[in-house]
C-alpha cells in the first residue's frame, strides 16, 4: 500500500481546513489530519504526534502546522517519505515578533477571541474578492469551537519555537514548498527562502490564494499535492 498522508492544519483549525483536499487524496491512500494542540511547546507537541502516527507517513503542514511538521522531520527523519510545507517559515521569533503575540494573548484571555483572530490572520492576508469573507468565517467558526485556551497555548508554542533552517538543509525526501501569492503573513519571498534550503524540492505559487489555500483555491492545491505524491523518492540534486 502506499504510504499514507498526515495533515496538520494550522492554529485554531481542524480537519475542517483539509475538507476538499481529504476526499481525493484518500482515494489512492489513507488520509489522517492530526490536531496541533495539547501543550505550549513545539516540541512536546511533535512528541506527542510521533506516538500516535504511522511508522512512515507523507508529511503536509499548513502555517503552524508546517511549524510542527518541520519539528517532526528533525526528531524522526527516517519517518517521513515526503514533505510538503504550505504558507509557512522555518524561521524563529525575534524578541520583536514574539512580544507582539502578547496583546492577543491578552486580548483572548478577556474574552475578545475576535478581535484576537484578527490579529493573527487580517484581511489581507487572503485574496482579495468576496471570497475572502466566507474564508474567514471558516476560520472564526474552527477557532471558536477550539476556544482562547488553545489559542493562547499555540502562540506561547510559537513564540518558543526553534529556527528549522538547518532542518531544511538536511531534509533528503521529496519536497514542495507551496505559497499563495496574495499572502501577506508568509509572503512568497519566505518560500523562495525556504525552497533555496533544501536540496531538492519545487516551489509552487498559487495566484489566486493568500493564507488560506486549502480553503481558497482546493482545486489548484490539490492538482500540486498530487503532483507531490507522485514524485520519486530518489530525486537529483537540481543543482546538480
Amino acid at each position: 500500500m502506499t504510504e499514507p498522508v498526515v495533515l496538520l492544519p494550522t492554529m485554531m483549525c481542524d480537519a475542517r481546513l483539509f475538507q476538499a483536499q481529504i476526499t481525493p487524496l484518500s482515494r489512492q491512500r489513507p488520509v489522517m489530519v492530526a490536531p496541533i494542540s495539547g501543550a505550549e511547546r513545539i516540541d512536546e507537541i511533535a512528541s506527542t504526534l510521533l506516538d500516535m502516527l504511522p511508522h512512515k507517513f507523507a508529511l503536509a503542514g499548513h502555517s503552524m502546522g508546517g511549524i510542527v511538521a518541520l519539528e517532526l522531520l528533525r526528531r524522526a527523519p527516517n519517518r517521513v517519505t515526503r514533505l510538503a510545507l504550505m504558507a509557512t517559515s522555518p524561521f524563529g521569533e525575534t524578541p520583536q515578533t514574539s512580544a507582539a503575540y502578547e496583546p492577543l494573548i491578552v486580548a483572548a484571555r478577556a474574552g475578545r477571541l475576535d478581535q484576537a483572530l484578527k490579529g493573527v490572520v487580517p484581511r489581507a492576508a487572503l485574496a482579495p474578492g468576496p471570497g475572502r469573507v466566507a474564508v474567514l468565517g471558516q476560520f472564526h467558526a474552527m477557532a471558536h469551537d477550539a476556544g482562547a485556551g488553545q489559542f493562547v497555548a499555540q502562540l506561547r508554542a510559537l513564540q518558543r519555537r526553534r529556527d528549522q533552517q538547518s532542518t531544511l538543509r538536511r531534509c533528503k525526501v521529496p519536497t514542495t514548498i507551496i505559497c499563495g501569492a496574495h499572502d501577506t503573513i508568509t509572503p512568497p519571498r519566505r518560500h523562495a527562502l525556504m525552497a533555496g534550503l533544501v536540496p531538492c524540492s519545487r516551489l509552487e505559487v498559487i495566484e489566486q490564494a493568500g493564507h488560506f489555500m486549502p480553503l481558497e483555491a482546493p482545486d489548484a492545491l490539490n492538482q500540486i499535492l498530487q503532483n507531490w505524491l507522485a514524485q520519486p523518492y530518489v530525486l537529483q540534486d537540481r543543482q546538480a
